[in-house]
């Protein structure tokens, strides 16, 4: 991002795990209250890119294993006649999608709870800077007001 930005940049999606990453805007001076808030935010991001990428690769691996194996059990090829990547109907790639999201069952219910710790953290960090610059926007105005 440019140096006279004051917001968070997004770029585009990552190629791996989908998720659109953040630049965080760094104020000047900014307090001990808001680097951690940043930070936690930061690593909120990296977890969830870590996790997502692991997950999609996993994914992509176990659906071109389940298509081949189900292919080669037709007796039938990865690639048809006139070369076109051979597909699976949509019922039998529903057995694959169910049996994938019940064997990572645990490693999502794992994550959500990770997540949720995660965003309440940064919710909290949130609510006290938003608390400690209301309160030095009351004093800056009583101040003015009484000059």
């Amino acid at each position: 991002p440019p140096a006279h930005s004051h917001s968070d940049w997004i770029g585009p999606p990552d190629k791996h795990s989908n998720l659109r990453p953040v630049i965080f805007y760094v104020p000047p001076q900014e307090s001990a209250l808001e680097r951690r808030l940043r930070e936690a935010r930061q690593e909120a991001q990296a977890s969830n890119q870590r996790f997502w990428a692991r997950h999609n690769r996993a994914f992509l691996q176990e659906k071109e294993e389940f298509i081949y194996s189900r292919l080669k059990a037709k007796g039938l090829e990865m690639r048809d006649e006139s070369g076109q990547k051979a597909t699976l109907n949509a019922e039998e790639m529903a057995d694959f999608y169910k049996d994938f999201l019940n064997k990572n069952l645990k490693k999502h219910l794992q994550y959500n709870r990770d997540w949720y710790k995660r965003n309440f953290r940064i919710t909290f960090l949130m609510g006290q800077v938003a608390l400690v610059r209301a309160l030095r926007w009351l004093r800056w105005r009583k101040k003015n007001v009484e000059q």
